[in-house]
């Protein structure tokens, strides 16, 4: 039963603060997609077609994070784990240098958007294979009665680029005047989340292989074959226990995060300054969060911590949503909790990392998360904005539902042993 040591605290961190890095670089497009929709896309074009086509590049991202993730996993299984560990986030940082350096409209025409289009395709493959990969990462790293810490805390850490790209989107925004934020002012977020990414580049290189991949090499167990074709013949309990775990991710993320402030402002007249203060302490409650599920779940169990987080996560996103229309003032506190019981998706990884053997964990956890993502991470905001047609508090019961899944596979892995590695 051993214990974290210095360098497993050395390699926590440094692996936490390099996904917070780029978390930054591939969500900061997002709080900018109204100035970009202004300079890349022609003068004479309707503001909502605009609008849609930047929303859409911006989505583009999402699509391509399974091509990356495969790709990246593949050779993550076969050549290691640091060196796809380090490749991803050079390739965040490049095109988001470049989005911070590259011509509008007015100066090259046409090409602006598509090359705008080109650089969201690799920002995507690049968080394909990043966000798996950082949780085998680190995973492999600690002994395992610690994995669920270490893997919360890597996503506390992901998570935690959200609410920089807010703060600095926010300070971005109060430091330019409109017209020089149009001019100049919206390339420094991305310039700067450039710099950001090429510094953790630096600064993986202190990090080591994992041990068990040095293990697996010591021992010439690497995958005989494409470690995806292993996958999808041996490991289909794996894959589908892993799409259902992302699905309940993607849903409280998307939906409670990343929606929740515009949703907010359009049914119950909060205003926009109070809804995006209110998203950033929800931010920083759920990457506490992230930690403090993961840790729960090394003590008492991943399935029994997952269950009581989820019965937590559905009855505050309800009582969220239904207090806003009768007491909005209380906003910030209503927020914490709901985002507080958000981080219940940091036992996730934990388990998802554990339903596949050493030999082709990477490429297991990456094609199930990133296709499951891709899918449920881009359907949901449409089917919550169609639901609200019929149901004000759609959002809530979408989420309450998924949570309802979450409680059964706890229920689930309670009475299942999920594979656990070396």
């Amino acid at each position: 039963m051993s214990s974290l040591n210095r360098n497993d605290y050395r390699t926590l961190t440094l692996a936490a603060l390099g996904g917070t890095l780029e978390f930054y670089d591939f969500i900061i497009f997002v709080f900018f997609a109204g100035v970009i929709s202004q300079l890349f896309f022609p003068p004479d074009m309707p503001e909502w077609l605009r609008q849609t086509q930047t929303f859409g590049i911006f989505a583009v991202g999402y699509l391509a994070r399974p091509l990356g993730g495969i790709v990246m996993a593949h050779f993550g299984d076969l050549l290691g784990r640091k060196k796809m560990f380090m490749l991803s986030i050079f390739l965040m940082a490049i095109p988001t240098l470049a989005i911070g350096l590259l011509p509008t409209y007015a100066s090259i025409g046409i090409a602006a958007p598509l090359l705008l289009l080109a650089l969201r395709v690799l920002q995507g493959a690049a968080i394909g294979g990043e966000v798996p990969g950082a949780w085998v990462f680190v995973a492999e790293h600690v002994p395992q009665r610690h994995v669920g810490f270490a893997c919360g805390t890597l996503t506390a850490g992901l998570t935690g680029g959200i609410l920089l790209g807010s703060l600095v989107a926010t300070a971005v925004t109060r430091s330019y005047a409109p017209a020089d934020l149009l001019a100049e002012g919206w390339r420094l977020p991305f310039i700067l989340g450039g710099v950001f990414g090429l510094v953790s580049v630096w600064l993986r290189q202190y990090l080591h292989e994992t041990p068990v991949f040095r293990e697996m090499q010591a021992r010439q167990q690497r995958a005989a074959e494409l470690p995806l074709k292993t996958v999808v013949r041996e490991h289909r309990p794996a894959i589908v226990l892993t799409m259902l775990l992302t699905w309940l991710l993607s849903a409280a993320i998307v939906v409670m995060i990343l929606m929740t402030p515009t949703l907010v402002q359009k049914l119950f007249a909060i205003p926009a300054a109070t809804a995006l203060q209110a998203n950033s302490i929800a931010t920083l409650f759920l990457s506490i969060g992230c930690i403090a599920f993961g840790a729960l779940s090394d003590r008492f169990g991943a399935g029994r911590v997952l269950a009581a987080g989820c019965v937590g996560l559905g009855a505050t996103s309800w009582l969220f949503y239904r207090q806003m229309g009768v007491t909005p003032e209380h906003i910030y506190s209503m927020y914490a909790l709901c985002g507080f019981f958000v981080g219940v998706v940091g036992v996730i990884p934990g388990v998802a990392v554990q339903a596949f053997p050493p030999v082709v964990r990477f490429s297991g956890l990456s094609f199930s998360y990133n296709v499951a993502y891709a899918v449920f991470g881009g359907l949901t905001p449409v089917l919550v904005s169609l639901l609200l047609r019929f149901d004000a508090l759609a959002p809530a019961h979408y989420v309450a539902v998924l949570s309802l899944v979450g409680v059964g596979l706890g229920l689930y892995l309670r009475r299942r042993e999920v594979y656990v590695g070396p």
